[in-house]
């Protein structure tokens, strides 16, 4: 696995007004709907997404204890997205979410490392890996 992160999704109350918050400190959304807000950051993503639907998909019962984030490593292939996750259980990670089909065209599976924080190993059809490991919205 890369050592990187290639995506910080942030679990927000009010999708409107976080996105008017980052927007204000000069963040450009760069999201195809109105669901979800993503930023370029470096060679990074940031999204705000629903915090039940984070939860939802992450795994995770939002007991206010939770964080209400998940992080993601976003690779070039759907292969990439299994050989991943099985290094991560190899290595002692817990599987939560097998890797599937998403609802946005793409391909992603959960694990966990030892003390309980959620990875979304993901391929994004929509988004390009660059040679040295950015995570770019636009596609290549």
């Amino acid at each position: 696995m890369e050592p990187r992160v290639s995506l910080i999704t942030l679990g927000v109350s009010d999708l409107a007004r976080a996105r008017r918050f980052y927007e204000a400190l000069g963040w450009e959304d760069r999201s195809p709907e109105d669901s979800v807000a993503f930023f370029q950051c470096g060679g990074m993503v940031v999204g705000l997404w629903s915090r039940a639907a984070l939860a939802e998909d992450s795994e995770a019962v939002d007991t206010g204890g939770w964080g209400g984030i998940t992080l993601a490593h976003n690779v070039r292939t759907r292969e990439e997205v299994d050989a991943v996750l099985a290094e991560g259980l190899a290595v002692g990670g817990e599987g939560l979410r097998p890797a599937a089909d998403t609802f946005y065209g793409g391909y992603s599976g959960i694990v966990a490392d030892p003390d309980g924080h959620r990875w979304e190993i993901a391929h994004n059809p929509f988004w390009h890996i660059t040679d040295d490991g950015e995570t770019r919205i636009d596609p290549g």
